[in-house]
C-alpha cells in the first residue's frame, strides 16, 4: 500500500539498523551501543516491556509472577504509546522508567532485554533496532508483519549473536517435542501432510469487545485518541510508525487486528501458533514451496481481513499443511499429522493451542503388522509434561544466560512467517503463490528445486 509520508516500509526499516532511530514523525533518540554478552549471567536480568496493551499486560503480569518466584528478573521500563496504558502499567510493575517513544527504551544501558508486545506492524522494526542496540529480544507472534522484515531479522540475530524469541508460546509445550521424537523414530513413515485449525465464535465478531467475554479486551475509550488531554493522549503519529499515514480511527487503534495495514487477521493472530509448532514437529523448519488460500468476509462486514480463512501449503519435501478456520463457528477439526504408515493424532479437541495430557500414534491398518513387530502396539498414547504457562518465557530468560538457541528461534519463526504472510498475500490477490528458497522471495511460477 501507498505511505503518505514518503517512507516506505523497507526504507523505513532498514533505516532503523545501525541509527536506532526512526526518521519522519519523532525526534531521533541515540540507541546505546553494546556488544554480544551474555547478559545476566551474572545477577539479576533486567527487563522493559514495549506494548503494554492486552498481550503485553498479560507478558507483564506473567513476569511479575516469576520476579516475585525467582527474584532474578526485574521489570525496569515499560513503554507505550497510550498515556494510559503507560501509567497503569509503570503502577502495576513498579517499573521506575516509562516513556511513550521506545526509543528512550532501547537507548538505557542497564536493560538487558525487551519483550516486544505491540501491534504486529511495528515488530520487525523494533526488533530490529533492539538487537542493533545490544538487547535481547522477546518478540511477539506474529514474528513480523512482512516476509522481508522477518527476513532482516533472522540476519540480524546471526550477524549480532543476540537472543530472540519468538512469542508463539504453545511451541514450549511438551507434545510438538513429543511427535517430532515420533517422526524421527519412524513411528509413522514417510511425513504426508498436516492439519489444523482454528475456529473462534461470539457476538459481534472476533477482535470486538462483546459482553459475553469478561474484561476490557478490545473495548474502544471515546475519550482517547492524539487530541485527547492527559491519561487519554495516543500518539498517532508513533503508532502508525511504517504503516500508511492515516487520521486517527479509533477502530484501528483499538481494534487493529481487523485490518491490513497492522495485521493479517485470522493468519498472524491465531495460524501462527499452528505453523510455528508444526515446524518443530517436522524436525527441520521448511519454507513453503507453494501456497494458495481462500475464504470470505461472511458474517462480520465490519473488516478488511476475512471471518472465515483456509490454507493449503505444499513443501518441496514432499509433504503438505492444510489449516481451517472460522471466526462465525468454533467447531475444530482433530489436529493431526499424516505418514504413510501412521498418524498423530496432537490434538483430540482440535485446538492447537489448547491444553492436553498426551498425544496418540496409530498405525495405518496396512501397516499394522510392521508398526506392532517394531514397537509392540498398533496404537499408544504418549504422555504430554505440563510444562506451566511460564515455559516459553522462561525458555527466552535461560537463553539470555546461556547463550543457547530458544525453543522458536528466528530461523524456524521467519519459516513459519513465510507461509504466514504467503496465504494473506494469496488470499488478498486471490493467486497461488510460490517461494525461491534461493532467492528467499515469493514469486508467482514455480522455481526450480
Amino acid at each position: 500500500m501507498p505511505n503518505r509520508s514518503g517512507v516506505n516500509r523497507r526504507d523505513f526499516v532498514r533505516s532503523t539498523v545501525g541509527a536506532g532511530a526512526v526518521t519522519g514523525f519523532a525526534a531521533p533518540v541515540a540507541a546505546a551501543q553494546t556488544t554480544a554478552k551474555p547478559q545476566g549471567s551474572n545477577g539479576r536480568l533486567n527487563v522493559a516491556i514495549i506494548g503494554v496493551g492486552g498481550r503485553g499486560s498479560s507478558l507483564m503480569r506473567l513476569i511479575l509472577q516469576m520476579a516475585e518466584e525467582r527474584g532474578d528478573v526485574k521489570i525496569v521500563a515499560v513503554c507505550d504509546v497510550y498515556e494510559k496504558r503507560k501509567r497503569l502499567a509503570q503502577e502495576r510493575s513498579k517499573a521506575e522508567f516509562a516513556t511513550l517513544d521506545y526509543r528512550e527504551i532501547l537507548a538505557r544501558p542497564d536493560i538487558d532485554a525487551v519483550i516486544v508486545a505491540t501491534p504486529d506492524h511495528w515488530h520487525g522494526t523494533i526488533a530490529l533496532a533492539a538487537m542493533e542496540a545490544g538487547k535481547d529480544v522477546y518478540l511477539e507472534k506474529p514474528m513480523t508483519h512482512t516476509i522481508e522484515e522477518a527476513r532482516l531479522v533472522a540476519q540480524k540475530v546471526k550477524q549480532s549473536g543476540r537472543v530472540l524469541q519468538v512469542g508463539s508460546q504453545t511451541t514450549s509445550a511438551d507434545q510438538w517435542w513429543k511427535a517430532r521424537k515420533a517422526i524421527e523414530d519412524g513411528m509413522i513413515g514417510k511425513l504426508i501432510s498436516s492439519q489444523g485449525s482454528y475456529h473462534r465464535n461470539s457476538l459481534n465478531g472476533e477482535w470486538n469487545w462483546t459482553p459475553e467475554r469478561r474484561g476490557d479486551g478490545w473495548r474502544i475509550d471515546p475519550d482517547a485518541g492524539p487530541s485527547g488531554k492527559g491519561v487519554n493522549y495516543i500518539d498517532w503519529n508513533m503508532w502508525l510508525g511504517p504503516a500508511e499515514k492515516r487520521s486517527f480511527d479509533p477502530q484501528r487503534y483499538f481494534r487493529f487486528r481487523k485490518f491490513w495495514d497492522y495485521s493479517g487477521g485470522v493468519a498472524t493472530d491465531l495460524f501462527y501458533h499452528v505453523v510455528a509448532p508444526l515446524q518443530i514437529c517436522w524436525g527441520e523448519a521448511q519454507f513453503p514451496y507453494r501456497v494458495s488460500a481462500g475464504g470470505g468476509i461472511y458474517a462480520f462486514p465490519d473488516r478488511e481481513v476475512p471471518d472465515t480463512f483456509n490454507v493449503m501449503a505444499d513443501f518441496a519435501k514432499g509433504h503438505s499443511l492444510i489449516l481451517s478456520s472460522s471466526m462465525a463457528n468454533s467447531t475444530h477439526i482433530p489436529g493431526l499429522i499424516r505418514g504413510q504408515e501412521g498418524t498423530i493424532v496432537m490434538v483430540d479437541h482440535g485446538r492447537f493451542e489448547g491444553e492436553t495430557d498426551h498425544i496418540t500414534v496409530s498405525s495405518e491398518r496396512i501397516y499394522r503388522d510392521k508398526f506392532v513387530k517394531k514397537f509392540g502396539y498398533q496404537s499408544v498414547d504418549i504422555p504430554v509434561e505440563d510444562r506451566g504457562r511460564d515455559a516459553h518465557m522462561a525458555n527466552f530468560f535461560e537463553s539470555i544466560r546461556t547463550r543457547e538457541q530458544p525453543r522458536l528461534d528466528a530461523e524456524t519463526g521467519y519459516r513459519a512467517q513465510v507461509t504466514i504472510s504467503m496465504a494473506v498475500q494469496s488470499y488478498r490477490e486471490g493467486r497461488v503463490l510460490y517461494f525461491d528458497p534461493e532467492k528467499e522471495k515469493v514469486v508467482y511460477d514455480p522455481p526450480k528445486v
